[in-house]
Formats: C-alpha cells, sequence, structure tokens
C-alpha cells in the first residue's frame, strides 16, 4: 500500500506519536468500524507505516492530517476486505420481509408502500447528533456494531466520510444495486437503533 507523501516545512516526531495521536486516531478508527480490536490494530499498523514510510514525507502536511491519511487507506483496505468475505446475496428474502416489514405496515395488517404511521421518520436535532459527544459516539459505535461487516463499511464510506456511491462502489468492488439495498437497509436499522438509544432515552 502506497503511504501518502506530503511536501512542505512541517517535521516528524515518531517519539510523539503514540502521546499525541493514539487516543484521536483510535476514535477516528473505532467510529467507522465499531470494533475496538480491530481498531488498535489499524491505529498500530499506522505508525509502523508512517516509520517505515517517514522518508517520504516531505512535509507538505502536519503529521496529524498525514497519520488519518494513512489511517484512511487502512479503513478502506480493510472494508474491501469485508466486503468480499461477507459477500451475500441481497434478493428480497423472507427472513428480510420479517424484519423490515415492520416499518411499512399500517395497524390493518397493509402494505401500502409508505411509512407505517408510528415509524415515520422523526426529524433529528444537530444538537444532539455532534459526533464530538462522547456519549453520543458511544451509541452510534455501538449501534454501527449491530449491522453486517458490510453494510458498516458502505454506510460509514457514506456517510461519515462522505464517499460518493460512485466511490464507494469502486472501493468495496460491488454492485451499484448492491450498494442501494445495503444503504437503504442500514439506514433503516441505524435509525431505529438510534432512536432507541439516544434520541428516545
Amino acid at each position: 500500500m502506497a503511504i501518502p507523501a506530503p511536501t512542505s516545512t512541517h517535521k516528524l516526531e515518531p517519539e510523539k506519536w503514540v502521546d499525541n495521536y493514539a487516543d484521536y486516531l483510535f476514535t477516528y478508527a473505532i467510529s467507522r468500524i465499531s470494533d475496538e480490536d480491530e481498531a488498535r490494530d489499524l491505529v498500530q499498523d499506522t505508525f509502523l507505516s508512517a516509520l517505515k514510510g517517514k522518508d517520504n514525507f516531505k512535509g507538505e502536511a502536519n503529521e496529524k492530517t498525514w497519520l488519518v491519511s494513512i489511517l484512511k487507506r487502512k479503513i478502506i483496505d480493510l472494508y474491501r476486505k469485508n466486503a468480499v468475505r461477507k459477500e451475500q446475496s441481497f434478493e428480497e428474502s423472507d427472513s428480510y420481509k420479517v424484519a423490515y416489514d415492520h416499518y411499512f405496515r399500517d395497524d390493518d395488517g397493509s402494505r401500502p408502500g409508505h411509512w407505517a404511521g408510528k415509524n415515520n421518520p422523526q426529524p433529528w436535532s444537530e444538537q444532539k447528533t455532534n459526533l464530538e459527544q462522547g456519549e453520543f459516539r458511544r451509541i452510534l459505535v455501538a449501534c454501527l456494531s449491530k449491522l453486517p461487516k458490510a453494510w458498516t463499511s458502505v454506510f460509514s464510506m457514506k456517510f461519515m466520510d462522505d464517499e460518493s456511491s460512485e466511490s464507494i462502489c469502486k472501493e468495496l468492488g460491488i454492485s451499484t444495486s448492491n450498494y442501494w439495498v445495503i444503504i437503504h437497509r442500514a439506514k433503516l436499522q441505524m435509525r431505529e437503533c438510534l432512536e432507541k438509544n439516544w434520541f428516545k432515552a
């Protein structure tokens, strides 16, 4: 994996990386992969890769930005592995219908094709969805951990890293149709989990 090689006047101080950046990098990683052990491994791998590639650092970006760019590349590599390892059919199945029917079923049991009354999406307060809030971040990570890993990858790239659908499909090697099914189902599950554990708590 090629390590980014910026160019200007910033200097590297590897002996201070753990103290200065370990917590930030761990928070960045855990909010995207929701697995503490994997997040720690990724941070360690980031430091090791940065040490190996420090001669390529020309100082255009600061240390933190450079380390985050290395970590981000490693997270995407992990997403790609998860997408391949967890590849599955996303066709409509009986288990899917049972799991998701309640979002769209009216009290009389009909499925008119729109949100069932009590499941109608409610507006979320921006103040309550600030990723910098430790408690909200903890709930978010817990909700992400309930998604299949391949879904977590797609959801995180789309809504946390603001990647385009085309870029996500290319990076993860998934079809456009699979992408949209994953996004749809992941959003439903995340909305339900966050509303239950944060907004209605």
